[in-house]
């Protein structure tokens, strides 16, 4: 069973990798890959699916190299709005509300909350996504049936890093990797994901704490 500390990170490195230690807040952006012509189709295939996402709604396997494995449904609408459910026995919920991200500990009634813009998964939840302008590319690899592309928000490396990865032919997004600042890694899988679809706006309300009662 999954240990409750260990989750406890995990689910932070998902939301609030960016919330880190003075010491990063300056760091430089990593180089730029130097990419070849046929990896920079690729990029600018990656970006016109990714803009062509609208919403989606699946199921998600998440993992992480601390310790733990969890599962539950996600909900994305862009721009701005994510909402990620646990299953049980895991107590917690993530609300991304155009504003925020949202971490709600339903288990010991706490909820924290940091700008939108300082989750590594901001660039996914914009308007217009740009992976020239948005983002640093520093890496993308490629195999007979998947593209792994990897980034770094720009003008903010203390967000961590993201790695995105898709199947090929057709392309569809399938998992992502989020590395904070101290190299934990957070891996993020979905399935039976539905594409374009309808999203109620209660899915992102901004999620609050519990009354307390007397």
């Amino acid at each position: 069973m999954i240990k409750r500390r260990d989750f406890l990170l995990t689910s932070l490195s998902f939301a609030f990798a960016g919330m880190v230690m003075p010491s990063v807040l300056f760091a430089k952006n990593p180089a730029a890959a130097n990419l070849t012509d046929a990896q920079k189709q690729d990029v600018k295939r990656i970006t016109e699916y990714l803009n062509g996402i609208s919403s989606f709604a699946g199921r998600f396997q998440q993992y992480s190299d601390q310790g733990g494995l969890a599962t539950g449904s996600i909900y994305m609408r862009r721009p701005g709005f994510l909402r990620v459910e646990y299953d049980p026995p895991v107590k917690i919920l993530l609300v991304a509300d155009g504003i925020a991200m949202n971490y709600l500990d339903l288990e010991l009634n706490h909820l924290e909350q940091a700008p939108l813009q300082l989750s590594p998964m901001w660039f996914l939840l914009r308007k217009k996504i740009d992976l020239d302008d948005d983002v640093v590319v520093t890496g993308l690899e490629k195999s007979a049936n998947a593209i792994r592309l990897h980034l770094v928000q720009s003008g903010a490396p203390e967000a961590g890093s993201v790695s995105l990865e898709f199947l090929d032919k057709p392309l569809e997004l399938h998992q992502w990797i989020i590395t904070d600042p101290n190299k934990n890694e957070v891996r993020v899988g979905i399935f039976d994901a539905r594409f374009g679809i309808p999203l109620d706006n209660a899915l992102f309300k901004t999620p609050s704490k519990r009354s307390k009662k007397g």
